[in-house]
């Protein structure tokens, strides 16, 4: 059966960090159901053979008027994003969905391991929302890398976040390429992996910062089906 396309209204627009925006669009025909992690297909009126498909994963947890809160980082010379940051309240979207398996295992039976790059964090908020909405008392680490100090995602509600419940932990890093982002993290991470019990990995992120991370935890001793992943690129 087909995902159902329909019109969505932007309701309000605002810049999180100097290069990262925030829409909040409400869907006009029916009320999506999503599990945080999941996205939206937004059909774009630009390219050589519009629509243009984009996918953006909502930033929030479903909400009782309808709205989704997506989040999306400003792309040099890229077709979608340039489309996207020149919306204003009141404009219309086509979207579709939801989509995707990059969401929790209920009930959580160990302590989670999220590791992003830049907006790859957006689905991982979305989850810390909902988790902790709900009381959740697993143990948590968040590994967050941005590309500039000013460019970290949600820091001052992750560092709330982290003095508010003694079972999260949030460890924000910058560093200015994927390589380097990579390396951070894997110096970073060695010593913590060690000293854990086996946990629950989750990665967001671009594959060239997802995957060697992945083959990182496979070779610390982590099966390849135990590490989740979602790539965006």
């Amino acid at each position: 059966m087909a995902e159902l396309t329909q019109p969505a209204t932007v309701l309000s627009v605002i810049d999180l960090t100097p290069h990262v925006r925030q829409l909040v669009v409400l869907p006009k025909t029916q009320k999506l159901s999503f599990q945080p992690g999941q996205w939206v297909s937004l059909k774009l009126p630009v390219g050589p053979k519009p629509p243009l498909n984009r996918a953006y994963t909502m930033a929030t947890p479903e909400s009782p008027s309808g709205e989704l809160t997506l989040v999306f980082d400003l792309v040099p010379e890229g077709m979608g994003s340039g489309y996207l940051y020149n919306l204003k309240a009141g404009d219309k979207l086509l979207l579709s969905g939801p989509y995707g398996n990059f969401v929790l295992p209920q009930p959580l039976d160990r302590e989670v391991l999220f590791i992003t790059r830049y907006t790859g964090l957006v689905p991982i908020r979305c989850m810390l929302k909902a988790l902790y909405a709900h009381r959740e008392t697993s143990p948590i680490l968040l590994i967050a890398v941005g590309p500039a100090e000013n460019e970290l995602l949600y820091h001052d509600e992750f560092l709330s976040l982290a003095v508010l419940h003694a079972s999260f932990r949030y460890l924000p890093l910058v560093a200015s390429s994927d390589e380097s982002a990579v390396a951070l993290t894997v110096t970073m991470l060695r010593p913590l992996i060690e000293g854990m019990s086996h946990v629950l990995p989750m990665l967001c992120g671009i594959k060239k910062f997802v995957r060697p991370l992945r083959t990182f935890l496979v070779e610390t001793g982590y099966e390849r089906k135990e590490v989740k992943t979602e790539t965006y690129d």
